[in-house]
C-alpha cells in the first residue's frame, strides 16, 4: 500500500504524490484508504500549513483502476455501498482539510481524478491536461464526487459535463473554475511554487476558518448567512492571529505567521 502514495514534508509544505504511474495513478481501494489516512494525518500535523497534491508520471489521476472495476462488477449492492462510502469519506477528508490544498495537474484527470481536482482549494494545470467526468459512458454516474464538483463549477456546467461524459482541455477547465491557472508543462512546478508563496502569506487560522465557513454558506439567504459571517470575522479579530496581523499592518512590519515555501 505504501508504494501507491508518497508524502514528503519540508518546513510548512507537505507534498502528497500518487505514485502509480504505470496505471496513470488510477484509484484502487488501497489508494483510497491511504489518501484518506494521509488527509487525516495532515489535518493534525501542527507544522504543516499548505499541502500539494500531485501525480507522478504522465497523468494526475485517470479515475478507477481496471482491476478495482473488475471487482466492483462482482460486488453485490451492500459491498458496492461500503466501497462508495469509503470513497466519499476520502473526498470529504480532503475537502475539509483545514489547510489550503494546491493541485498540481498534468495529463489525465478523469472520473474520480477530476473529482480530486475539485477538492483542491486552488489548482494549477499544464496545458496538456485532459479532464472528463466520463462515468456516464460506462452506464454509471459521478455520484460520489458530484457535491464537490457542483460546489466548484456550478450545477449547470456539472450537469452538461456529467451527462455528456465529454473530455475537455485545460483552457475549458480554467473557464469553468475547475482549475485556476494554466501554464506550459515546463512551468508547472514554478506555478505551484508561486501559489505556495501566496498561500504562506496568509494566516493559517484564518485560512482554516475560511475553509470551514464557505461550505456552510451554500444555499443560505443573506439573513441566514449573516450570523455565520459576523461570528467568523468577530472571532478572527479577537483571536491571537488576527490581533497579530492587524498590529503588524498598523506597525508596518511583517506578521509573525507569514511563512516561506
Amino acid at each position: 500500500m505504501a508504494e501507491s502514495l508518497r508524502t514528503e514534508i519540508a518546513g510548512p509544505v507537505a507534498r502528497v504524490t500518487l505514485t502509480r504511474p504505470d496505471v496513470h495513478n488510477a484509484f484502487d481501494d488501497a489508494l483510497v484508504t491511504l489518501l484518506h489516512r494521509t488527509a487525516d494525518d495532515l489535518a493534525e500535523a501542527p507544522d504543516v500549513r499548505v499541502v500539494v497534491l500531485a501525480g507522478e508520471g504522465a497523468s494526475f489521476c485517470a479515475g478507477a483502476d481496471l482491476g478495482w472495476m473488475q471487482r466492483m462488477v462482482e460486488f453485490g449492492e451492500e459491498e458496492n455501498l461500503r466501497d462508495a462510502e469509503a470513497m466519499a469519506r476520502m473526498f470529504e477528508a480532503w475537502h475539509d482539510l483545514p489547510k489550503p490544498v494546491v493541485g498540481r495537474i498534468q495529463g489525465a484527470a478523469l472520473g474520480g481524478g477530476a473529482g480530486l481536482v475539485a477538492v483542491c482549494d486552488v489548482a494549477a494545470a499544464s496545458r496538456n491536461a485532459i479532464f472528463g467526468f466520463t462515468e456516464i459512458r460506462l452506464g454509471i454516474l459521478p455520484a460520489v464526487i458530484s457535491p464537490f464538483v457542483v460546489g466548484r463549477i456550478g450545477e449547470g456546467a456539472a450537469r452538461a459535463l456529467f451527462l455528456t461524459g465529454e473530455r475537455f482541455d485545460a483552457e475549458r477547465a480554467l473557464g469553468i473554475g475547475l482549475v485556476h491557472r494554466v501554464c506550459e508543462a515546463d512551468d508547472l512546478d514554478e506555478e505551484v511554487e508561486t501559489l505556495l508563496r501566496l498561500l504562506l502569506q496568509g494566516g493559517p487560522a484564518a485560512q482554516a476558518r475560511l475553509k470551514n465557513l464557505l461550505p456552510r454558506l451554500r444555499g443560505k439567504s443573506l439573513a441566514e448567512a449573516r450570523p455565520l459571517t459576523t461570528a467568523a470575522i468577530a472571532g478572527a479579530r479577537v483571536g491571537a492571529e488576527g490581533q497579530e496581523g492587524i498590529r503588524a499592518f498598523l506597525e508596518r512590519r511583517r506578521p509573525s505567521f507569514r511563512g516561506e515555501a
